[in-house]
């Protein structure tokens, strides 16, 4: 009997004694787990208060010609040159220049340069108040033109290949159109094209935009809205979930390098002249006069059948930013005989400033151009 009694009291004891161990193991878990965290939230603080000082656009290049709304960088050879026809790279007037060249192993400019070409860029400046009527004529027909004629001149050749990124890749095609005679390629990296083919936020915000309205009270585009409107994209990840990743890797130094680059270039946001902005806005996204050959620059109606010139056209599939198809309408609207839609499993900026970028895009990119470029 007292057997049976003393069975179940040195069970209760034992049950309440592991209960004990238990509860201390599981707060000194919580307790660590506390202080890590606390850790890597100290630690990602002073990681995002020195982001400033991040480097960025790390290969060597020199200004050869300036002039008030644009630099045109030379960047230096890294091997012999193979291809006879230099690459002039006219950027976008939405953010900055740098994000073709983040990071050594992440450079699109840097992987071009190893393959054997001679490039040069537009880096675009900032615009003040006074720029608030620079136009797409003043873009296309003034500065690119400028930077074309440099190129052609220094270089000894009578024609270049053209090679733009989103709207920089837009006012390519432009241009193209108008002074096929000096282009003997044409590279496009998402350009926006059809907008009717735009489903992206981007896209169905613009088509709701009074442009003429923001054009006449405020003039130029400022930085902010212009960050707060690429926020709406996607605001979790944008807003909170990506430094939700940067704390859970604040102690991985390629990882957080990675990140601070990227990070600055979406902080670095620069105004867009007020006048190129409302025709970007009015003309491409809400009439759709691009893709119809109805728009009209200077006194030039642009019609992009008229572009002959071979054409690569460099679309991402989860382009969140510009729809494949908007892109990819130009392979349509234009008349090469040669001509390439390339279609790659990335993102807007994955595209260019990525290890699948530099792996899976850049080797068939700098293929097809080195082919046309004898």
């Amino acid at each position: 009997m007292n057997q049976e009694t003393y069975l179940p009291n040195t069970s209760e004891r034992t049950l309440k004694r592991g209960s004990e161990i238990n509860e201390k193991i599981d707060t000194n878990i919580i307790l660590k787990e506390i202080g890590d965290t606390t850790r890597k939230l100290e630690k990602t603080r002073n990681v995002l208060h020195n982001a400033g000082a991040i480097e960025v656009g790390s290969t060597p290049n020199e200004i050869v010609h300036e002039a008030r709304l644009y630099r045109l960088l030379h960047y230096r050879p890294m091997v012999s040159k193979t291809a006879k026809t230099p690459i002039l790279f006219v950027y976008a007037l939405i953010n900055r220049s740098y994000i073709l060249d983040l990071q050594p192993d992440k450079s699109w400019i840097r992987n071009l340069l190893g393959q054997g070409f001679d490039i040069y860029l537009i880096d675009w400046k900032t615009p003040a108040r006074v720029d608030k009527y620079v136009s797409f004529d003043d873009y296309v027909n003034e500065y690119i033109d400028d930077c074309v004629e440099f190129v052609r001149t220094k270089t000894s050749v009578n024609k270049i290949t053209l090679h733009g990124y989103c709207m920089g890749a837009t006012m390519s095609a432009i241009y193209s159109t108008l002074h096929e005679d000096k282009i003997r390629n044409l590279a496009t990296i998402a350009p926006v094209i059809d907008s009717n083919q735009d489903t992206t936020v981007l896209g169905n915000f613009s088509r709701h935009l009074d442009a003429d309205r923001m054009f006449n009270s405020i003039g130029n585009l400022p930085s902010e809205q212009l960050y707060a409107l690429f926020s709406t994209l996607k605001p979790f990840k944008q807003g909170v979930n990506k430094y939700f990743n940067l704390v859970e890797n604040i102690d991985n130094e390629e990882f957080v390098q990675n990140f601070l680059r990227v990070e600055k270039w979406l902080y670095d946001t620069p105004p867009i002249a007020g006048e190129t902005f409302r025709q970007w806005i009015t003309d491409i996204y809400q009439r759709n006069l691009l893709v119809a050959n109805e728009m009209k620059i200077g006194n030039e109606i642009i019609d992009l059948s008229k572009i002959k010139i071979p054409l690569l056209n460099i679309v991402a599939e989860e382009d969140h930013l510009v729809s494949p198809q908007c892109s990819a309408s130009l392979n349509d609207a234009v008349s090469s005989p040669d001509k390439r839609l390339m279609r790659f499993h990335t993102g807007h900026v994955g595209l260019i400033a990525s290890s699948y970028s530099q792996n899976n895009v850049l080797p068939k990119v700098g293929q097809w151009i080195k082919a046309r470029s004898q």
